[in-house]
């Protein structure tokens, strides 16, 4: 009789380590998911949901004077600039966070659009070097740089703020995607009560 009483405590005590073991287990590969998880949505990074085509005329002038300003040396070129400008979001600025009991990933914060990118390629008309201030390759360099800026001022006036804005279901639909390929589920209720704030704020 006592041998078998040992028999069932023994039993008991194994069956329960076991499942001890089990639910720590369950736990660490839970909570494994949710990090893997979250950094995947991150490494998404930068999600461009609209592409605009831009073509400026950009006036460069550059004007140096020499021996107290007596001599003036001009170079000048008419540039005309053929621009993609690509705007979306940056989803490393979104604010995540993990319910592990619920398998439920909580969106609590997405970013506003913004410019990603601008591409640009940019064709020469009328270059003319000044007697000494001729174009050097620092100066294409910097008219580079001066027509990124140009189209980048362009950009709200465009549109492409307003039309990437109208993306951002899609782009929180893809994080769903992403969430729902381990079994999770995304929460985004949260953003409601964030568009809901600003609207008062306004």
């Amino acid at each position: 009789m006592e041998l078998f009483i040992t028999i069932i405590l023994a039993v008991l005590l194994t069956l329960g380590v076991v499942t001890v073991v089990k639910s720590f287990k369950k736990k660490q590969l839970v909570n494994a998911q949710s990090t893997i998880l979250l950094n995947k949505i991150k490494k998404v990074c930068k999600f461009i949901t609209v592409e605009g085509d831009f073509a400026e005329i950009y006036h460069y002038e550059d004007v140096k004077q020499k021996f107290l300003k007596l001599i003036t040396s001009k170079k000048k070129a008419l540039v005309v600039i053929n621009a993609k400008a690509h705007v979306g979001y940056d989803l490393s600025k979104i604010h995540l966070k993990s319910d592990v009991t619920k398998k439920k990933i909580i969106l609590e914060h997405f970013p506003q659009p913004e410019v990603l990118s601008i591409e640009t390629n940019l064709n020469y008309y009328d270059k003319s070097d000044g007697y000494f201030n001729k174009f050097e390759a620092n100066d294409l360099t910097g008219l580079h740089n001066q027509a990124k800026v140009h189209i980048k001022a362009k950009i709200p006036e465009s549109g492409l703020i307003q039309e990437a804005q109208k993306e951002a279901l899609d782009t929180i639909l893809l994080i769903e995607t992403i969430v729902e390929t381990i079994g999770w589920k995304l929460d985004y209720s949260a953003l409601k009560i964030e568009q809901t704030e600003k609207k008062l704020l306004d």
